[in-house]
Parts: C-alpha cells; structure tokens; sequence
C-alpha cells in the first residue's frame, strides 16, 4: 500500500495518534468527501487526544491514587453534612490554581478518602501532578531520606507536585523529627501548591497531636491559613452500604 510508508512514518515519530487516524480514514469513505484542511485537522486532533490521553495515564500512574474515586460519582444521599455547592466550586480545580489546601475531617468510614481521592483525581485530568500518601509513610521516607543524605532531594520532589494528598494526618502525636520534617514540607508548599489533609482527629485536636507548640503553630499556620475545611459528620458509609472501600462506586 502507497500509504504504509506514511503510517510507519508517524509511528517513527511517535505520532501514534495520527497514525491511527489516518489508517482510519482511508479505510472509511467518509472522509473521502472532506477537503484536505478538514481531514488534515481531525488528524491533528486525534494526536492531541492520544497526546493528552497519554499524559493523563502518566499522571494518574505517578499520582497512587489509593481508590478509584471519581468527582462525578459522589454521593449526595448520604447524610453527613456534604456541601453540595462547595464541591462543585472544588471539582473545577481552581483551588489548586490558588494553590489553597482541602481538609477533610471526620469519623472513619465517612468518606473523607474517597472524597479527595476523587478531587485529586479531578485535578490529574485538569493537568496538575498529583502524589498520594499516607501520613505515617511520609513520615517514614522523610526519616530515611534524613539518615541516607537524600533530604534535599526528596524535599525537591516533594515541592514539583501540584497536589499532596496525606491521609491520616495526626493520628499519632508526632515525633519530634517528624514535627521538623513535615514542617519543611509544609514550609515548601505554602503558596506555591497545594496539599489535601484528611482526618479522624479534628482540627482543634491538632495543635496537641503535632506537640511543640510553636512547631505547632507554624505548621498550622501553613496548613490552615489558605485551606477548605470540609467536616464530615454521620453514619459510616461503608456500613450502610455493607461494602468493603474498594467495593464502592461513588462515597
């Protein structure tokens, strides 16, 4: 076929979208009865979407998202006290171009999770990286990277990412080299990007967890200070839906 080389072409420059496209069109006739201009810019736009897709595949990869939670999938019925406008405001992503903070506080079960797994999720397709963790397991890699030299490193990386997500937060009283550690942290993103906090504790209960009190008050100050404070109260979700977390569809 005449037109083969063309396709290989484009695989050869990584144009696999394009690629596709055009073998897609010379097997419809269809797009026979399009000018050139038009052909050429469904072409162009089928590469931008495997682009995109293929950006978005990367991100969410790199993101770890602990559920597959999807802001469309949120459940309303519930009653817990969910701010139906106030999500919808967060689902456009504009408070991570603000680079404002989400907390989500509340009993276990409740869906605090799910809910910023899904804006975190929602904030991977709008083209922000995105890193989950819990906090106890920061805690441990920021020891480590303390003891082996590679603070600076992880500390860097830490800062690039658009959106942090920590789970857990201060359900332990810190320690005092995670107190330091994760002041730094905090220190690196305040008004540069943004961090989602969910916990069982509230946030009055904080100060205490966290212990040294002007630590205390300087971490809380960077949490706090620019953040949604989303308070989650009610029954368990996961037991009235009798589910396992990885079971649910929408929290």
């Amino acid at each position: 076929m005449l037109n083969q080389p063309t396709i290989e072409k484009l695989h050869t420059m990584k144009m696999h979208g394009m690629a596709d496209a055009f073998r897609a069109q010379l097997e419809t006739t269809e797009s026979h009865q399009l000018s050139f201009e038009e052909r050429f810019a469904l072409l162009v736009d089928q590469q931008w979407l495997w682009k995109e897709n293929r950006a978005l595949g990367r991100r969410l990869r790199c993101a770890k998202l602990k559920q597959r939670a999807v802001i469309e999938d949120v459940n309303y019925q519930h009653p817990r006290q969910l701010d139906r406008r106030l999500l919808r405001t967060l689902a456009s992503s504009e408070w991570v171009r603000q680079k404002l903070n989400l907390v989500f506080t509340g009993p276990t079960g409740i869906g605090k999770s799910w809910l910023a797994c899904a804006l975190a999720q929602k904030a991977c397709r709008e083209g922000f990286s995105v890193l989950h963790k819990k906090t106890s397991e920061l805690f441990r890699e920021l020891a480590v990277a303390q003891a082996d030299g590679s603070m600076g490193r992880m500390l860097l990386r830490l800062a690039q990412i658009d959106v942090l997500l920590l789970d857990d937060f201060a359900m332990a009283p810190l320690k005092d080299s995670e107190r330091r550690d994760f002041l730094e942290v905090c220190d690196d993103r305040y008004q540069h990007r943004s961090m989602i906090l969910t916990s069982q504790m509230p946030v009055t209960h904080w100060h205490e967890q966290i212990g040294d009190p002007t630590v205390a008050d300087s971490i809380l100050d960077r949490l706090l200070h620019n953040a949604y404070r989303i308070e989650l109260k009610g029954e368990s979700i996961r037991k009235t839906l009798g589910r396992k977390p990885d079971q649910e569809d929408g929290q």
